[in-house]
């Protein structure tokens, strides 16, 4: 038997990899830029080379947009009306279509837990049950909760019941889905991610962390004044974050009025039942009509598969190509055409809906709520009127340093955090040390029987031999060679860019240094 080494405090992405592996239900946290997308997606990855296909949904639409899934209330068909009745659950049940989607999920995933309510989840677990004929927390699935409780709140209607101290004054019950019932009987091993990939910039670290802390002081407020501009004075080309769609919709407009020429117009096509082509529609960052300019800021909305963009490239439109699609120059330099991409909702692997759009949004301006989920390269941020709890931990969040913030204005509430977030912090982090140190006691050997268990009771076939882990090649087995997989490529370029030597990206990765180095020059790295 190996021999594991002594339990640490900091739970890294493969740490919480191979938990989620064991068919332990998870609650994903962690710091914006922490890791949780990219290592929620390495998990899905895995499971469809196992032949499992999760159940990706999200909170919000946008969100459900960005891991294209679809949104948990679509999913288990319980929609937007609440709380729900039993009769609801029975009509629930004999939807054919949405009964077979709940039997046959071995994971249901759900991204932006932060901003369901708990009346959501409560009614989610219930459907579960019921249609999986399972007493079972959620009827046995494994549930993997993605989130981050300092991000913005729940959206409640003066109309609903809620909970937690709102801009309206204290309400009875509970506000976030942590303190639902549904979450107290799954009770979800927490994986609290805690390395930064989005900011390497420690002052402005320390400047998130102070307001994540609610410990924002002298030093803080002095940090945020040396990056204030007057409004008058904002630089023009950068995107420009607000809290209100008003502002938004007013400089876009705007902008785009002041840059000569006519506009080139791109249709959005659909294809699917109208609700859930609605529902993209309504997640997705540009619209049915997008109108273009020679001159435009822009910004990407999508991940490209061959790298060129990222979900918030910022770019200005030089051109239009021979088929009359937009040339984008980004701020790195590389032109690109924006060719038309797919947003889809995923059912047993197949699309259930779809529509096609340039993957573009004029970019002068984005609301905080819609920045959630993004990085920037640098922004102008106003967070003068900001209203709610955790806008401006956002909104300042989405800058990967301070040097690329400028900051128009902020009141006192940007920046606070939901003291509610506050008060589960510590217990969430205390939670996850504790699970990486039941984790860290149980040999490889172990971890693996309840790996392939877990793979052959949801119906899949277990995996080839894994690559050792990052910090703990004892035991290490020989394995032939793998095809490199899309998700070893985007972690070969990050590490790479990062200036990691081969030797480390040869150990995190599980490969021979000679490989990384063959891979480099086929990717032209080097």
């Amino acid at each position: 038997m190996q021999q594991r080494q002594p339990a640490i405090k900091s739970m890294k992405q493969d740490d919480a990899l191979d938990i989620l592996k064991t068919g332990a239900s998870v609650f994903l946290t962690g710091e914006p830029g922490s890791g949780k997308t990219h290592t929620v997606n390495r998990y899905v990855d895995y499971l469809r080379a196992c032949g499992l296909e999760p159940a990706i949904t999200a909170s919000t639409g946008i969100a459900a947009t960005h891991i294209q899934g679809r949104t948990i209330h679509s999913w288990s068909g319980i929609g937007v009306r609440l709380p729900i009745s039993r009769g609801q659950i029975e009509r629930i049940a004999e939807n054919r279509y949405t009964a077979k989607r709940i039997r046959n999920a071995p994971v249901l995933i759900i991204d932006e837990i932060s901003m369901l309510g708990p009346d959501v989840l409560h009614a989610v677990d219930m459907v579960c049950r019921h249609v999986r004929g399972s007493p079972a927390p959620f009827g046995g699935l494994q549930v993997v909760l993605v989130g981050d409780f300092f991000q913005i709140p729940p959206v409640v209607r003066k109309d609903e019941p809620a909970g937690g101290l709102g801009l309206d004054g204290p309400q009875d019950g509970p506000l976030f889905a942590h303190g639902s019932k549904a979450w107290r009987d799954l009770d979800p091993t927490v994986c609290y991610l805690t390395e930064q990939h989005r900011q390497n910039d420690g002052g402005f670290l320390e400047l998130l962390s102070a307001i994540r802390a609610d410990t924002v002081g002298a030093a803080e407020r002095k940090a945020l004044g040396e990056r204030r501009v007057d409004k008058n004075d904002l630089p023009r080309d950068l995107t420009r974050l607000y809290t209100h769609n008003r502002d938004v919709d007013r400089i876009n407009l705007a902008r785009l009025a002041e840059v000569p020429g006519d506009a080139r117009v791109f249709d959005m096509k659909a294809r699917g039942p109208d609700p859930l082509v609605a529902a993209l529609k309504r997640g997705c960052l540009t619209g049915e009509e997008l109108g273009l300019k020679e001159g435009a800021a822009v910004m990407f909305i999508k991940n490209d598969p061959g790298g060129r963009y990222v979900n918030g490239t910022l770019g200005i439109v030089t051109g239009f190509d021979n088929k009359g699609w937009p040339v984008v120059r980004t701020r790195e330099g590389r032109k690109v055409v924006a060719e038309p991409v797919d947003w889809q909702m995923e059912e047993d692997g197949k699309s259930a809906a779809k529509i096609t759009q340039v993957p573009l949004r004029l970019a002068w301006a984005i609301t905080v709520h819609k920045s959630q989920g993004m990085s920037l390269d640098a922004a102008a941020v106003d967070l003068s009127h900001a209203f709610d709890y955790g806008q401006g931990y956002v909104a300042l969040s989405r800058v990967r340093s301070l040097e690329g913030l400028h900051l128009a204005g902020w009141n006192e509430r940007a920046l606070r955090v939901h003291p509610e977030a506050l008060a589960k912090d510590e217990e969430f982090r205390s939670a996850s040390e504790t699970a990486l140190r039941a984790h860290q006691q149980r040999d490889d050997r172990e971890i693996s029987r309840l790996q392939d268990e877990f793979i052959r009771d949801a119906g899949g076939r277990t995996p080839a031999p894994a690559a050792p882990r990052f910090g703990n090649t004892r035991g290490a087995r020989s394995k032939a060679y793998q095809p490199w997989s899309r998700d070893e490529e985007d972690r070969l370029r990050a590490y790479f860019d990062k200036g990691a030597p081969i030797s480390q990206i040869a150990e995190t990765l599980g490969r021979k240094p000679g490989a990384i180095r063959s891979r480099m020059r086929k990717l032209g790295l080097i």
